[in-house]
């Protein structure tokens, strides 16, 4: 560096040329003599100069600071041979200095440089070129400059040089280069591949280890591992470089060649994949044994490449590398495994050689890694198929992954609760996987913020609580209230599978009423009502919500059906248009209310028991049911003297005497439509007549009956049931009749 005070010509330097017939020998003299017109001096100055720059960095830097890359750069492309080949040797030496290669992408002597590539330059100027673009190929700028300066051919067809120097110069550019797609391309389009294979046979490690590295990047694209097989790629791999420093490069290429069901096929028929598998059988270093099934599991992502992997029995290679003590190797293997068992006779297999034990034994360790690796093979090899799920169940894994479903890890999580609902379609194995505690251990899956985890523990639980233990145990563990704040997501089949377990929840009661405490029948109206949200899914949960709580369903929709069985403790609250939160036994009501006895109902169901249910025909039975209902409820009221009918004054008296909005059925003597309506469908269902309960406007109600009389006589099918003005008359529904009896 110069002292302060002088200037940079002046600089003393512990570096001293030899004497050379020029006048001085300091740098910054022979810097000076490189623009020089005599080409005698041009060619010793710029020999000088690189000897100086090879002794090392500090004096790259001084010539740097002197000022020579600029005439540098302006001699290699000098007429005389052998002042470009002094000066190329200069400017490739000082290029690996960093400083100095910041300074050449300022120039942009790129294009100079690639000019002077073609073949018949000397072989000493494409070595200090290529040694020149090797470091500047580093930087994405000048990869685009070399790339628009149609750099890419010149390099490939220096791949062929006789000069092992200038083949490692080329390689490190153009697999700086390939990262780029665009440049893969052109490599295949000129012809790369075949010397890229060529390489491959070279005597120098690190030559091979640079062409195998290129043809990594290069055969992820299509078109270059068409060409790859034609020029028998897999054959130019010498079965050496699988083994020691180099196979990782070589198993990357291998697995990009292989990725093509075309590729696979081809070194089938050659009997290339039966060499494949022994020699993947061979290896016994767990850093090539973790490279080699990593192949596997890359060449298993199509069907066709699943399918003659089985024929060659991988399956026994994967097995095999599962009893291994490495954890990476194992981990590696379960991740093969997980790609193979796509394929459904693989599973099987597994199964045979004992796979699925060994992959219990990986849910165990406390590798996270490990665990998420296995517990997703296990998922997989347990999908749609029994036998693979007696066999996790037989090995205890079961008991194991319910463990699981507790664990920090997200994927294991998701893919736990997957394989618990694979094995859970098998009685005998759902029993043991509820015994275990598994309807607890599924609640915290479900406030996860993982979708995956939600997506496989909501649809574990819908299989899961399938019968009425495993609800109670669910409901008792806190799991509804998580379950119904999941109807509020807006990930499509996080939701369905939402309403699918709740849908299943709804068959007890009790877990139906809770539901609806926490706003389960709010959130499916407002997504029923959502043309993006809405499914038959949430249809179907809605539905079986309401049937469980038919005094919501009756206030909500204003129907109950046929199958809808009213027992006791049932209430109609009116007409509601959005739903409201029932706190258990379903009442409206902010504070817990309980139901008083109502004996007079209890009168009237003994008397239907007792004189309607022991008759013969069912078009009786209903008549003699609506005149005893009529009778209870005032009697027959003519139409025109409908308004003098005291219902309403009866109510309010009721009303104030129990102080109380609720009324028995039984104790209401003066009854309209809606409550004569509400009383036979009580009665109906108590001796199984099929009845309806629907509710119309300003008060009024009416029951269908479904009548399937034996009597030639009487026709079968569907009735309305007169229960106000000729009671026992039977009206078919739409006929003026039953029009009017609906409406004012």
């Amino acid at each position: 560096m110069a002292k302060k005070g002088k200037k940079p010509s002046e600089t003393p330097c512990k570096e001293t040329f030899e004497v050379v017939p020029v006048e001085g020998k300091t740098p910054a003299t022979v810097v000076l003599l490189l623009s020089s017109p005599e080409e005698d001096i041009l060619i010793k100055a710029s020999e000088a100069i690189h000897t100086f720059a090879e002794k090392g960095d500090e004096n790259k830097i001084t010539l740097l600071g002197l000022g020579a890359l600029e005439p540098l750069c302006q001699l290699i492309t000098h007429s005389n041979k052998l002042v470009r080949r002094n000066a190329f040797m200069a400017l490739g030496i000082m290029a690996i200095n960093g400083d100095v290669k910041s300074a050449l992408e300022r120039i942009h002597v790129i294009p100079s440089i690639i000019d002077k590539l073609s073949l018949e330059e000397d072989i000493v100027v494409h070595e200090f070129a290529t040694l020149c673009l090797a470091s500047l190929s580093l930087d994405f700028v000048s990869k685009v400059q070399i790339f628009d300066s149609n750099g890419l051919p010149p390099l490939i067809q220096l791949l062929s040089s006789p000069d092992p120097d200038v083949q490692k110069n080329s390689l490190e550019i153009i697999l700086n280069l390939v990262q780029d797609y665009q440049c893969r391309v052109v490599v295949h389009e000129f012809g790369g591949i075949p010397p890229l294979l060529e390489l491959l046979k070279s005597d120098f490690p690190v030559i091979q280890h640079l062409a195998l590295e290129t043809l990594q990047n290069v055969t992820t694209d299509r078109e270059t591992r068409n060409t790859f097989r034609e020029e028998q790629g897999f054959e130019n791999i010498p079965c050496q470089l699988l083994f020691f420093d180099l196979h990782a490069e070589a198993l990357d290429a291998l697995a990009n060649y292989l990725s093509d069901s075309e590729s696979v096929q081809q070194i089938h028929e050659s009997g290339g994949l039966t060499r494949l598998m022994d020699f993947f059988l061979t290896p016994n270093l767990p850093e090539i044994q973790s490279n080699v099934v990593k192949c596997i599991t890359r060449v298993a992502q199509s069907p066709e490449n699943r399918k003659l992997l089985h024929e060659q029995h991988v399956e026994k290679v994967l097995v095999e590398y599962l009893s291994v003590e490495d954890n990476g190797v194992k981990m590696s293997t379960c991740q093969a495994v997980a790609a193979m068992s796509l394929h459904l006779d693989s599973k099987g297999r597994f199964q045979e050689l004992g796979g699925i034990p060994a992959l219990v034994d990986g849910l165990c360790t406390e590798c996270l890694k490990l665990r998420e690796a296995a517990t997703q093979a296990l998922a997989i090899l347990t999908h749609s198929n029994d036998t693979s799920a007696m066999a996790l169940y037989e090995a205890g894994g079961h008991e194991i992954l319910v463990q699981q479903l507790q664990g920090s890890c997200a994927r294991s999580v998701a893919n736990a609760a997957a394989a618990l609902c694979n094995m859970a379609g098998q009685e005998v194995i759902r029993c043991s996987i509820l015994a275990h505690g598994v309807m607890q251990a599924l609640v915290e899956p479900m406030k996860s913020t993982d979708t995956q985890v939600l997506v496989n523990a909501t649809l574990c639980l819908a299989v899961l609580a399938c019968d009425t233990e495993a609800r109670a145990e669910l409901q008792s563990a806190g799991g509804l209230q998580p379950l119904v704040n999941l109807l509020r997501s807006y990930h499509n089949e996080v939701l369905q599978n939402a309403c699918l377990a709740v849908n299943v929840c709804a068959s007890d009661e009790p877990a139906a009423v809770e539901m609806c405490k926490f706003g389960a029948l709010e959130l499916l109206r407002e997504i029923n009502q959502s043309a993006n949200r809405r499914s038959s899914f949430s249809e179907l949960a809605m539905i079986s919500l309401l049937n469980s709580n038919l005094s919501v369903k009756y206030s909500l929709t204003g129907h109950l059906a046929f199958t809808d069985i009213v027992s006791d403790g049932f209430y109609d609250a009116g007409q509601v248009r959005a739903p409201l939160q029932f706190t258990q036994p379903g009442s409206p009501t902010e504070e817990p209310w309980k139901m008083m006895d109502d004996v007079s109902l209890q009168v009237l169901v003994k008397e239907t028991k007792e004189s309607i249910l022991p008759l013969d025909d069912e078009r009786e039975q209903c008549t003699a049911l609506a005149r005893m209902v009529s009778e209870a409820m005032g009697g027959a009221v003519e139409m025109e003297k409908l308004h003098e009918f005291p219902w309403v004054l009866h109510l309010s008296e009721l009303k104030f005497q129990l102080q109380s909005n609720v009324i028995p059925i039984g104790m209401i003597t003066r009854g309209i439509y809606c409550h004569r309506a509400l009383l036979f469908k009580c009665l109906a269902d108590c001796i199984g007549m099929s009845s309806t309960l629907v509710r119309g406007e300003y008060n009024r109600a009416w029951n269908e009956v479904l009548l399937l009389s034996g009597n030639p006589s009487s026709s079968s099918g569907r009735y309305m049931v007169d229960l106000m003005h000729q009671p026992g008359r039977l009206l078919a529904p739409s006929t003026p009749a039953a029009v009017q009896y609906q409406t004012i």
